[in-house]
């Protein structure tokens, strides 16, 4: 199988949708010979935060010196960036591998009658694969949907759970409220497992303490001395030395002075959670210096976090697309934009709280250019983002080239995609070099305005 014939393979299942639940993914795994049981894991579940926190705690260990896997999604900028070792991502030969043994046993499992495995699990199957080949230390691992009947709660060997803020978001699909879905979430809390969380509402907070204490027994412990405790980041107690758009300088209880190159209100609160997690490993028995914590967070890059692409005027990409992540990155907007004018592009999918963030982030502009998703089937029109929009910033305007459709139009301007690339030169056209242009919404389109930037940048740099 080559790495073309494994991608199609893969997209041909994922048109049977996803079914919450372990049943399929014990089955695949099994017949694989279980390699997530050999495996030590660190889960991290939440509605935001947690490919910034799963950057941070890998990049550390990396530092460490522990072989560590990371396994996330969505992805930004490229497929195979969903699963790495050491900050260095899959080969595209070793992922077709793995995926021809996922193939096999799939059909075996189809052969036995048993249900057939969804694109996620053979993702994630391929990544248990290629994680124990490696002989991980440890793998960071970010779940899916939820917690409990992700498929990522199929492992057992737990060291540490993690929880990033939880809050509203995938409503009645784990849950109609914030504590429902932090009941989903908390599933993921094994028996001897130490857990970290990021500050909670009281409401959520209640619902991982009475979850860790049920799941508390003696029998099984990973966790050593951690085990069974609640390690709580408090990002207030951080004394921030120098704060900007480019970058965060902080102390944070005995951990001396730290340099992030992630920005952001949310940055904080995601970096003390990280570094809670080192915390719990060290009473756990794991040799981590301080010099591994500060080269490892100052490595840390994590894209479409409110990630600086250019500057005069600054462009920035977010990946906020629910009201919590929108409040946050308002909050950031004016701290470090002060009187700046601010273009936003955006594009978001549909069954998120759309009108709502854009009541929270468009009063602030001046300018809105609403583009269309890559996936159409989830995407929200960039027209009726428009009329949303509309309401609090006057200037607005869908640029509405549907992705899919225009491609041959696309490749042949050199473009990937005609609406965002449009949205993207228009902005570069009309802000000036103090202006600030904010791409946000879904994290699935910002690596096309990234190369959009690039390129249109490269242009003029050559004139």
């Amino acid at each position: 199988m080559t790495y073309t014939e494994a991608r199609v393979y893969l997209d041909k299942i994922s048109r049977y949708g996803s079914v919450l639940g372990l049943d399929s993914i014990r089955g695949l795994l099994r017949e694989l010979g279980n390699p997530q049981d050999e495996l030590k894991f660190i889960h991290i579940a939440g509605t935001n935060g947690k490919g910034s926190v799963l950057a941070y705690t890998s990049t550390i260990l990396s530092e460490a010196g522990y072989r560590t896997g990371r396994y996330v999604s969505p992805t930004v900028v490229a497929y195979l960036e969903r699963i790495q070792v050491d900050g260095i991502w899959i080969s595209e030969e070793k992922f077709a591998e793995n995926t021809a043994k996922v193939r096999d046993a799939i059909a075996r499992l189809k052969e036995a009658g048993e249900p057939a495995p969804t694109v996620f699990e053979a993702e994630t199957a391929i990544a248990f694969l290629y994680f124990r080949e490696m002989k991980c230390d440890f793998v960071v691992l970010e779940a899916g949907l939820g917690g409990a009947l992700d498929a990522t709660n199929i492992v057992k060997n737990t060291v540490c759970a993690v929880f990033t803020a939880i809050s509203r978001d995938h409503i009645g699909v784990i849950g109609d409220t914030v504590e429902e879905i932090a009941e989903n979430k908390a599933g993921i809390i094994k028996p001897g497992c130490a857990v970290v969380s990021a500050r909670q509402t009281e409401g959520v907070e209640r619902v991982i303490s009475r979850r860790l204490k049920e799941t508390d027994q003696p029998r099984h412990s990973l966790a050593g001395g951690a085990s069974g405790k609640l390690f709580q980041a408090e990002p207030e107690l951080a004394r921030i030395h120098k704060e900007d758009f480019r970058g965060i300088c902080l102390s944070y209880k005995e951990f001396g002075e730290i340099k992030t190159k992630m920005a952001g209100d949310c940055q904080k609160g995601n970096l003390t959670t990280a570094l809670e997690i080192v915390r719990a490993l060290r009473c756990t028995g794991y040799k981590i210096e301080e010099q591994a914590v500060k080269k490892g967070v100052m490595k840390t890059v994590w894209p479409g976090r409110f990630e600086l692409i250019g500057e005069r005027p600054a462009f920035i990409l977010d990946g906020a697309h629910n009201e919590d992540a929108a409040l946050c990155l308002r909050e950031t907007v004016l701290r470090y934009f002060p009187g700046r004018k601010l273009y936003f592009i955006m594009g978001v999918f549909r069954d998120k709280e759309y009108e709502r963030i854009a009541e929270i982030m468009c009063p602030l502009a001046h300018a809105v250019y609403t583009v269309n998703l890559p996936d159409q089937n989830r995407g929200l029109p960039a027209e009726k983002l428009a009329r949303a929009a509309a309401e609090y910033c006057a200037d607005t305007e869908a640029f509405s080239e549907s992705y899919q459709e225009s491609l041959s139009e696309a490749f042949s301007s050199g473009g990937s995609a005609p609406g965002i690339f449009r949205a993207v030169e228009t902005a570069l056209r009309e802000a000036g070099p103090e202006d600030v242009i904010l791409a946000f919404g879904s994290l699935s389109y910002l690596q096309i305005v990234r190369e959009e930037y690039e390129r249109i940048s490269g242009a003029a740099r050559a004139e």
